[in-house]
């Protein structure tokens, strides 16, 4: 039984707000900033199969960083826009993101008031944005979408566009943002489904051709388009999604620097090259393609998770977001997670305990953050409820990643067997 935080006199952000329909002047306005905030930047907006298209409709966008909202605003343009933003995007400013309109969830909950806020969005006539992988691609390919999608789009009966960004996970990799590369950008806005097809296809044949359309892998489009990155610091970081060596299997014990990847337990070593390949610098080169080895190392914590190994348990320090303003220190706790109960955070403030816990079926997926600038500049992950974010930072280092992986894994399989009774 989850008993939750009490914050005594604190009022808790009402994420249950319909958004205002957002003022034609600041559309204008966002549109100007993005312009200003591309202007040194080589970039491409291409619109297929959108002549004569005009909202309401949905924009599905996949998501790398955030340049995303720039070039989503200047394809989007003259036409107003409500964005779906986590909770952690009103940090400091929840007036402004209300009046520009912005829809507030929390990240991987059941949150039935955003499916009403989405309708009355389309009801009147705009367009709806949002970022279905609901964070960063770790390493610049399709994160995991979830099958709710298709009811959604079912719901709403209007037009389907899909938007894809190339290049800008080269520009700002999740695992290095602080350091830009000149990437030129490509991003194309598709519609993908007409309002006829949305009536007339199932919830599967929707979820399908969504999933198709949002396929994308930027280190192919580095090498397609002959991109070169020159930066000397183009590797650093790039341990925290490659965290298992696959010479010696050993697990956290990567890192980087410079231009290369290393085991600091056996001493492998790899160079990421300009055209973004990689090469081991002595033996063989098990992965040359980057999306490869993280795939290989999901798969490494599926095995485990089959054969009843993967357990994880950690002291972490715990910050938590009730509301906008600032984030609430909770001190220590503990968090578990496992193929049986989910996650379970434990933990006391002010004398009090708390217990919450969300099942595998609870959490399709997992909020990771690496260097989060928020709070302090080391990785941590959230587990949200419908009333509450709480970001955990792990004593252990480097295995927030797996994590990720494994809960998405273990919830499919839940998914499957509940399917299966």
């Amino acid at each position: 039984m989850d008993i939750e935080v009490n914050y005594k006199n604190k009022r808790r952000y009402n994420t249950a707000k319909y958004p205002i329909r957002q003022p034609l002047l600041l559309t204008y306005l966002i549109w100007l900033l993005s312009k200003i905030a591309l202007a040194n930047k080589e970039y491409k907006i291409e619109k297929i199969n959108m002549e004569g298209l005009k909202p309401p409709y949905m924009l599905l966008s996949n998501h790398m960083y955030f340049i995303d909202f720039e070039l989503a605003a200047l394809g989007t343009f003259p036409h107003r826009v409500n964005n779906v933003v986590s909770i952690d995007g009103y940090y400091r400013r929840p007036w402004l993101m209300e009046l520009i309109g912005a829809i507030c969830t929390r990240k991987f909950t059941m949150d039935l008031h955003l499916v009403k806020s989405i309708r009355k969005v389309l009801k009147r006539g705009d367009i709806l944005c949002m970022y279905p992988e609901a964070r960063y691609s770790p390493c610049g390919t399709t994160a995991y979408l979830p099958e709710s999608l298709g009811k959604l789009i079912k719901m709403n009966k209007v037009p389907v566009v899909a938007v894809v960004h190339h290049g800008n996970h080269l520009h700002s990799p999740f695992w290095n943002f602080r350091k830009k590369r000149r990437v030129p950008l490509h991003t194309t806005f598709t519609q993908i489904l007409t309002a006829d097809e949305v009536a007339r296809l199932s919830v599967d044949e929707i979820n399908q051709t969504v999933q198709k359309a949002l396929q994308y892998d930027d280190y192919r489009y580095q090498q397609q388009n002959n991109i070169r990155l020159t930066e000397p610091f183009r590797a650093e970081g790039l341990h925290k999604v490659l965290y298992q060596c696959p010479h010696c299997m050993a697990e956290s014990k990567m890192a980087s620097e410079g231009a290369e990847l290393f085991c600091t337990q056996c001493g492998k070593r790899w160079h990421l090259n300009e055209d973004g390949t990689l090469s081991a610098l002595s033996g063989e080169t098990e992965f040359s393609h980057v999306p490869d080895w993280f795939d290989w190392e999901r798969e490494q914590v599926r095995l485990q998770i089959e054969r009843g190994e993967y357990q994880f348990t950690d002291e972490v320090d715990i910050y938590s977001m009730p509301r906008c303003w600032k984030f609430t220190h909770l001190g220590k706790g503990i968090v578990t997670h496992d193929a049986e109960n989910g996650f379970v955070v434990q933990g006391e403030y002010r004398g009090e305990p708390y217990r919450i816990q969300r099942t595998p079926l609870q959490t399709n997926s997992l909020h990771i953050e690496y260097d989060y600038c928020y709070i302090k500049p080391l990785d941590c992950f959230d587990i949200s409820t419908e009333n509450d974010s709480l970001y955990c930072y792990p004593r252990q280092e480097n295995v927030v990643t797996k994590l990720a992986f494994a809960t998405e894994i273990i919830y499919q399989q839940h998914k499957q067997t509940a399917v299966t009774l």
